[in-house]
């Protein structure tokens, strides 16, 4: 296996360079970066963007032209794990931009990708070993779209 890494490879219909540059202007330390196109050959029309390879904080990206045959669903979302409510407040904002709130932090960008916009206290709140604590934070979890950190910790303390 090459030591380079995964690459996560994406399955657009026809907006991938599109795709490509919203992420990247949205997510710090990132870059587009070689852009291949349909010869005369095809399958899609000569010119035409097949695949875009990009990065996003360091994750390795190509969004595939590929047609309308497949469509993202959920079972497959990317977490973004924040510092404090501002960092998660931009994400969200950012990435719902023509997308769809869902719940629990979950959220459809425009393209249909799943994201979860998540604190980094999150997962020790509702793994907590005191099964009161995670609880109450699981169920304050359960009635946000968008996660408040502040209503989070006041739930896990029980105030």
């Amino acid at each position: 296996m090459s030591t380079r890494g995964f690459t996560t490879c994406l399955w657009f219909d026809d907006q991938a360079e599109e795709a490509a540059n919203f992420y990247t202007s949205i997510f710090p330390d990132s870059k587009i970066g070689r852009v291949a196109r349909y010869t005369e050959a095809g399958p899609g029309p000569a010119g035409s963007v097949v695949t875009v390879e990009f990065e996003l904080n360091g994750q390795k990206f190509v969004g595939l032209n590929g047609g309308p045959h497949f469509t993202f669903n959920e079972a497959i979302s990317f977490q973004i794990r924040c510092d404090d409510q501002d960092e998660l407040d931009y994400y969200w904002n950012a990435l719902t931009e023509g997308g769809t709130e869902v719940q629990c932090g979950w959220l459809k960008d425009k393209y249909g990708v799943s994201w979860q916009v998540i604190p980094a206290v999150l997962e020790d709140m509702v793994s907590d070993p005191d099964p009161e604590k995670a609880k109450r934070a699981t169920e304050a979890m359960l009635g946000m779209t968008k996660l408040d950190i502040a209503a989070l910790q006041k739930a896990y303390a029980g105030n």
